[in-house]
């Protein structure tokens, strides 16, 4: 009985020295692995121009107002048909009147008691009519309308909507500079790249291409997106 104790203990001790050291050669070959980012970028055209066109007028009498904001709308309206706009796409997004004799606490002594507000959003994919017009747009001050830019941005805002169709490519492009890095890498630690571990994408941004201070990626209609993919692989 007691010689059967013994060769059970020594058995299992066998069997504990031999996980063990299984366990230890997996952490080995588990930390040989290196981590490498891959990079793409492309350079794109914005394909839709949001601009909105807020202006203001006043008058002392409500009809005096609404005439105003009437002749400005058309002002505008005729500016962009001799910009070759479609005025098809302009809509009336908001319009407000304000009455100040209904604020107490505002002197209307010397002031105007009715102001109207009125935003028209001019929506086009014809970007380079929009950025010309854009650069015209003295022109619709000159003829009196009275723009403002207090609830939103004073030009037009250029968006790009075809991220789907290009984002295959672009995440085969990542991929491969990555595992271009990891090989450079293997090479010069003079050993050979595994299979791969782990992979991480990353997050398409859509950034201005020229990126100064003050400059939005709104308000440039050429753009570049960029992917960061981080991936790992196993080092032989």
């Amino acid at each position: 009985m007691k010689l059967l104790s013994t060769l059970i203990l020594a058995i299992a001790a066998i069997v504990s020295a031999s996980l063990i050291a299984d366990g230890l050669t997996g952490l080995r070959t588990g930390d040989r692995f290196v981590t490498v980012k891959g990079v793409a970028e492309r350079e794109v055209q914005a394909d839709l121009a949001l601009w909105p066109l807020r202006f203001v007028a006043t008058g002392d009498s409500l009809d005096e107002a609404r005439e105003k904001a009437h002749s400005s709308r058309e002002t505008i309206m005729a500016f962009l048909k001799l910009q070759a706009i479609d005025t098809e796409a302009v809509e009336l997004q908001r319009l407000d009147v304000t009455d100040t004799r209904a604020n107490p606490y505002q002197d209307t002594g010397n002031g105007q008691k009715f102001i109207i507000n009125q935003t028209l959003m001019v929506r086009s994919d014809n970007i380079d009519r929009i950025r010309q017009a854009a650069q015209s747009v003295g022109e619709l001050v000159d003829s009196g309308v009275i723009l403002s830019s207090d609830y939103g941005p004073a030009g037009p805002t250029y968006l790009f909507n075809r991220l789907n169709d290009i984002k295959p490519e672009m995440i085969a492009e990542a991929t491969a500079s990555a595992r271009e890095a990891a090989a450079q890498f293997a090479r010069d630690a003079k050993t050979e790249l595994g299979d791969l571990r782990r992979a991480n994408q990353g997050v398409f941004q859509i950034l201005a291409r020229d990126q100064a201070p003050g400059i939005s990626e709104g308000q440039q209609p050429v753009k570049t997106v960029r992917v960061v993919t981080t991936v790992e692989y196993y080092l032989n």
